[in-house]
């Protein structure tokens, strides 16, 4: 049972403290904990699951967590965790590309298997362009599988996993090796126009590669966001997505039932204060009550800024190294709206069963570039684009009888807005209910309840620097070898002992849990504990 007040053994007993108890740091415990180390895990919340936690929105209606869909969980974390037992089948979720006139788009399958409601030319078309994106995600996912390797002393393993790479792409041709490398770093718009003429398919990419990260789709390297997404995969299947059995609020509980299975003990309502250090090395840690606790390894599974900058001791670390720290990019730039509605929504076009779906409004790729213009000068924007969902269908618990619940991520939307979030908040929600409006008329007659976190309000509930989910932004300057900053891309750190395990540590954010299982992989193979 996960309490406050758990009775804690001595602190010697413990081989590592886990601090956070998101995802990422149940599934580096539970590996931990499987290979036969006395973990503890020191969470802040009053329970553990991090931004899979909802909270109540009204009387009757909760939110299901600022995550509202899966699309990232890697298989060997889902049999880690055990999740697939407890969740048998896996539904793959639609997108369905929603049009002002009522005919949307809709991708079926893994990432548009097929798609309903264009041409069978530009179904083909998409299919083409599907394909190339699938292979050569699926090239870049063999380094997010693994640790990156260390500049200066590269492995044997390092060594083939670049062959197996190269084999890969010399096996398809050299055109599609000249078409990696000059694909690889360029925008998602010059992607989506050379491949695709309806706009509704070209705003649908446009918007996943930029989903969450501060770029717009004619920003250069902006497809690797579109990458990254592509990697992810659900029931096997590459760019799939799926809401688990019960719905997201399932999973917290999920990861917390396999990390105390395998014998981690957990303590919620915990704050640390400052890890422990001395000459280099890691030696425990002292909670805000004054507790001083002890291990020999610490694995942080927080963002890597609150680690450095707020629980280190700065005369233990390098002051390159902390102003290399000090200097990630992680400002958020999304809203997350919640509706507590007291019938279910119909939106223009969209069947019943549709309705359990991805939803997307985005017009076209000027649509999601105009909207991120007014991100960059620190204006939320007039026009939003946005992914919505309504979680209590697969979830019925989330609201009272008849009612339904409402889940809409929001950009373009800066942490740092200009006007500030006291007056831009009310403003930019009548905007987005405004849009959802047109799109779901009569919408706005059925809100029982409405929530709006910014990205502030982000930092504030889920302890996120910035508010961004991906613990610092995802491009190329922030990523492999140098997530979070060089010196700690391979979780290890400048301090003996102190590891990272977040999604700002290799290979990044999403609901994967990779950073967890290959940091404590590593440590495992360090002979740490």
């Amino acid at each position: 049972m996960t309490s406050s007040d758990r009775h804690v053994r001595h602190a010697q007993d413990f081989d590592a403290i886990v601090i956070g108890g998101g995802h990422n740091g149940l599934t580096a415990a539970t590996m931990l904990a499987k290979a036969g180390r006395k973990v503890l895990v020191l969470e802040a919340a009053d329970r553990v699951g991090g931004a899979l936690c909802g909270f109540e929105l009204a009387p009757g209606y909760r939110t299901a967590g600022l995550a509202h869909i899966v699309n990232r969980l890697d298989p060997e974390v889902g049999r880690l965790m055990k999740l697939h037992a407890r969740a048998s089948t896996v539904e793959i979720l639609p997108t369905v590309v929603l049009s002002p006139d009522g005919r949307p788009a809709v991708l079926r399958g893994a990432y548009g298997e097929t798609v309903d409601g264009v041409t069978p030319a530009e179904a083909d078309a998409f299919a083409a362009m599907r394909r190339k994106l699938l292979f050569q995600a699926g090239i870049l996912k063999r380094f997010l599988k693994r640790r990156p390797p260390e500049i200066g002393n590269v492995t044997l393993s390092d060594l083939g996993t670049f062959a197996s790479a190269g084999i890969n792409l010399i096996g398809r041709g050299r055109e599609e090796g000249r078409d990696f490398l000059r694909m690889l770093l360029m925008n998602v718009a010059d992607i989506a126009d050379e491949f695709l003429n309806d706009d509704r398919l070209k705003a649908l990419v446009a918007f996943d590669a930029t989903l969450g990260i501060h770029l717009g789709p004619r920003s250069p390297t902006s497809l690797l966001g579109l990458y990254y997404r592509l990697t992810g995969e659900t029931g096997g299947k590459a760019g799939a997505q799926h809401v688990p059995q019960g719905g997201m609020a399932a999973l917290a509980p999920a990861f917390e039932r396999a990390a105390l299975e395998a014998g981690v003990t957990i303590r919620t309502d915990t704050l640390v204060a400052r890890i422990l250090a001395n000459r280099g090395t890691v030696s425990g840690l002292v909670l805000e009550s004054s507790e001083t606790l002890t291990a020999p390894v610490i694995v942080s599974a927080i963002h890597p800024q609150a680690t450095f900058l707020k629980l280190c001791d700065a005369a233990e670390l390098e002051t390159g190294f902390v102003r290399a720290v000090s200097h990630i990019r992680s400002s958020g730039n999304v809203v997350k709206l919640d509706l507590a509605l007291d019938r279910l929504p119909s939106f223009n076009g969209v069947t019943r069963e549709d309705l359990r779906s991805r939803l997307v409004i985005a017009r076209s790729i000027d649509h999601v570039e105009s909207a991120f213009n007014h991100a960059k000068y620190g204006e939320y924007s007039a026009d939003p684009v946005m992914e919505i969902t309504l979680p209590s269908l697969a979830d019925p618990t989330l609201a009272q009888g008849g009612g339904a619940t409402l889940s809409a991520l929001v950009q373009f939307a800066p942490y740092g807005l200009k006007a500030g979030w006291a007056a831009g908040r009310p403003a930019f929600e009548r905007i987005i209910l405004d849009a959802l409006e047109r799109y779901a008329p009569g919408l706005g007659r059925s809100i029982v309840a409405s929530h709006l976190m910014t990205p502030a309000d982000i930092e504030t509930r889920y302890h996120m620097p910035g508010g961004h989910w991906h613990h610092g932004e995802l491009q190329a300057d922030q990523l492999l070898v140098n997530r979070p900053v060089h010196a700690a891309s391979g979780y290890a750190t400048p301090l003996a002992g102190l590891y990272l395990a977040s999604a700002g540590s290799h290979p990044g954010g999403g609901i994967s849990g990779l950073p967890g299982l290959l940091a404590a992989r590593f440590i495992l193979k360090q002979g740490r504990s």
